[in-house]
């Protein structure tokens, strides 16, 4: 009997990248960014923005559905890629592979797989290697699993999360690197009234909380862990009514090169001497105002950022 090797990897090309750049061209196209600007940031030609602008996107949400995501789901993925794409290209190509590898660590991919290739029906492949992570081997990615599921089952942390979704990260260890800061792949995203966690906990999941954490740890070496929520003028209430410590990071412009929070910041640690307990971010243009609460362990973050939820939500 003849065998054919044909990895998942050709439906990522065939049907879950055409899908999701179509939606998300469309996205942005909705808030007003040029067509040239659309195609620079997709890297597809401007004739294929013009044809995603007039295309129903019916037929990029059934391509979708049929690796089970949800019309639901995709709508989070399209926001979480639009906001990446406005902060570094880089970032949005992280976030598109940790989606896709947690597709596959799920095994959700597996039954259109297997109905293109139905002498795979017995193969684990995927689930076995993207899946590995979620097992609760690493002290770390436990911590950030149980964080996860605090605010999971806090009634009030809904009300401070942003558009954005959030992020809770940890490093493990001492070292400088992203990949050893563990994260949620996809993100935490509000769920009606609720915050749900896209996937399980991973290693260098989040390459922007990444970033914050790492550059904190210059000047705080007990923080350890990381959590953005929402930033406005009652958080600034919230924030002063409990004592916490603010460095605000000032104004900046979303152009040039890398993440332009991440520079902003690296920009104000040079004057700020003070001690701080959080970083605010005001935002820029097409970059929402966020707050980063910072704390010795992921739970740690986690209680703290419940506490800030339950004086926002009754303020």
């Amino acid at each position: 009997m003849a065998y054919n090797v044909q990895p998942p990897d050709e439906l990522m090309v065939q049907r879950f990248l055409p899908a999701l750049r179509l939606l998300v061209a469309r996205a942005l196209l909705e808030q007003g960014q040029s067509q040239a600007k659309v195609s620079r940031a997709l890297g597809v030609t401007q004739a294929s923005v013009s044809h995603y602008s007039v295309s129903s996107p019916d037929r990029a949400y059934a391509s979708l559905e049929s690796l089970s995501v949800s019309r639901e789901d995709a709508d989070r993925f399209v926001a979480l890629l639009g906001e990446d794409l406005r902060r570094d290209p880089s970032y949005a190509v992280e976030t598109l592979t940790n989606i896709w590898t947690g597709l596959l660590g799920r095994g959700a991919v597996c039954p259109a797989h297997r109905a293109l290739y139905p002498s795979l029906a017995g193969c684990d492949v995927c689930m076995r290697q993207f899946g590995k992570e979620s097992e609760g081997r690493y002290e770390a990615i436990t911590g950030v699993a149980d964080a996860v599921r605090l605010l999971e089952s806090s009634p009030s942390f809904a009300s401070v999360m942003p558009e954005v979704s959030v992020n809770v990260a940890y490093l493990a260890g001492d070292s400088d690197s992203p990949e050893d800061v563990v994260a949620v792949p996809g993100r935490i995203v509000r769920v009606k009234n609720s915050a749900r966690a896209m996937q399980p906990p991973a290693f260098g999941a989040s390459r922007h909380l990444a970033g914050v954490l790492l550059l904190v740890r210059k000047r705080r070496q007990g923080v350890r862990a990381v959590i953005n929520l929402r930033y406005d003028a009652r958080m600034v209430s919230v924030l002063s009514q409990l004592g916490l410590r603010v460095l605000e990071i000032g104004a900046y412009s979303a152009g040039g090169e890398g993440d332009p929070t991440i520079e902003a910041l690296r920009r104000r640690l040079v004057s700020f001497k003070a001690a701080f307990d959080a970083v605010a971010d005001p935002g820029s243009r097409g970059i929402e105002p966020s707050l980063y609460l910072l704390g010795k362990s992921a739970v740690d973050a986690a209680r703290l950022a419940i506490r800030v939820s339950a004086l926002y939500s009754a303020s």
